[in-house]
């Protein structure tokens, strides 16, 4: 799952975003105000981390935008303004979660896996189809009682695949959905992740859940579909 970190701060921002790629997302971070509308008007970002003291204006005149301008997209405080009049109106304002700073990076990685398991957005604790199963809290993939082990980027593959499950999903929104802005991806990337992943799941017995579909992308489905 990729997620927009907005902190100004140098060193805060580069342990949380450590520490969430850590957890499995993929983490684009911007500073300011400026540089998270760009970001968030280029990606679908699953979930969006705001601070609110930001150099170049307050985070909750930018919720309130986009809240007017009917984005959905969750978002999550991240503040010092712990007074409970600051709770209400972050929470007014069209904010979905509120986590006071200082915290630990672990209760941030819960919420956040929280709010994404929330009715209506893309996070369900466990994704299906037929005897393939994928815990997205735990991240743990099955392949009926036999357990499959994957790497970080694999799971996340895995995952992104089974949401989109009987649909074709490019190689481009593969790299959007898995790749933050600042790493390198290099051209055969997707392709090498896709591979092994697919080997790794016909080894378990889940075999021919994984398709290519050359010029366009690729398909997961059932394989009694």
């Amino acid at each position: 799952m990729r997620l927009l970190l907005v902190e100004d701060s140098t060193r805060l921002g580069a342990l949380l975003r450590e520490g969430l790629s850590r957890d499995g997302f993929a983490v684009d971070w911007r500073g300011d105000l400026e540089g998270a509308a760009e970001a968030a008007a280029s990606v679908a970002y699953d979930l969006i981390l705001l601070d609110l003291g930001l150099p170049d204006g307050d985070g909750l005149d930018w919720v309130r935008t986009l809240r007017r301008a009917a984005d959905l997209t969750p978002i999550l405080v991240l503040t010092a303004r712990g007074g409970l009049e600051d709770r209400v109106t972050g929470l007014d304002a069209g904010a979905d979660d509120y986590l006071v700073k200082p915290f630990e990076l672990s209760e941030l990685a819960a919420r956040c896996r929280a709010i994404l398991r929330r009715p209506g957005q893309r996070i369900s604790p466990v994704l299906t189809l037929g005897d393939l199963a994928f815990d997205v809290a735990s991240r743990q993939a099955t392949c009926g009682d036999t357990p499959i082990d994957l790497s970080r980027r694999e799971g996340d593959l895995l995952e992104t695949l089974m949401r989109r499950a009987g649909s074709v999903v490019t190689r481009g929104a593969l790299e959007e959905s898995l790749y933050a802005f600042n790493e390198p991806v290099t051209p055969n990337a997707v392709e090498v992740a896709v591979s092994r992943l697919r080997r790794k799941l016909d080894d378990a017995g889940c075999v021919g859940r994984l398709h290519t579909v050359r010029g366009l992308g690729y398909l997961m489905r059932d394989a009694s579909a």
